[in-house]
């Protein structure tokens, strides 16, 4: 299944770039779906205290929740989640297409307009088999970056913070100002295997001296 980052946003004319924000599991669970095989099922959860949105995927399923916005790294650069998974999957090289799978995985995504091919997207994932702060072309196009940023067993919920225009430098060797658009997804149409990730929370926030890459 070819399933190429930049075919989650369609050429569009943005009105202007989105200062810091919140993006709620409520309101993840709203963006639109793009499909590339049977559709994860995508569900709100309360986990404790917090709505949570589920994720699960069997039968080989694969299906992203993507939001179409610029977001202006030069004010908002950092990109801070918080996921957790049921399992990592199994068995997997990842760097081949037959097991470009993940329980969870981030895109954000910078669209090349009319020069599709141009298109560059980071995708941060919670990898099965490479360790964490490992990166590597993703196996059908090497325009979309892949960096594990989680790896292996759950520990129950994890929180990151990313400085995405530090990662598009160190990975595709190009300083942005603004990004495009982001999407979540949970997919199994490789391997075949069910998995169940859970998504938090996601926000764009500017650099402070707080803000680190974890």
């Amino acid at each position: 299944m070819h399933r190429h980052a930049f075919l989650l946003l369609p050429t569009l004319l943005f009105a202007g770039a989105c200062a810091a924000q919140t993006y709620t599991p409520a309101d993840i669970s709203q963006w639109p779906e793009r499909r590339f095989s049977e559709p994860t099922h995508y569900q709100l959860e309360q986990r404790g205290d917090s709505a949570m949105l589920r994720a699960d995927c069997s039968n080989g399923q694969a299906s992203a929740r993507y939001l179409e916005q610029q977001i202006d790294l030069r004010k908002t650069p950092v990109l801070r989640w918080s996921w957790t998974i049921s399992a990592p999957l199994t068995g997997l090289n990842e760097r081949q297409r037959d097991g470009d799978d993940y329980p969870v995985r981030l895109y954000v995504v910078k669209d090349g307009g009319l020069l599709a091919w141009r298109t560059l997207a980071v995708n941060y994932v919670w990898s099965s088999s490479q360790p964490v702060g490992s990166h590597w072309p993703n196996a059908y196009t090497a325009n979309a970056q892949m960096l594990a940023v989680s790896s292996g067993a759950p520990t129950g919920m994890t929180t990151l913070e990313r400085n995405v225009r530090e990662d598009f430098q160190r990975l595709h060797g190009q300083t942005l100002d603004l990004i495009d658009g982001l999407a979540i997804m949970t997919d199994c149409d490789n391997s075949g295997q069910p998995v169940t990730g859970w998504y938090g929370s996601i926000e764009w926030l500017p650099v402070t001296s707080s803000s680190t890459d974890r």
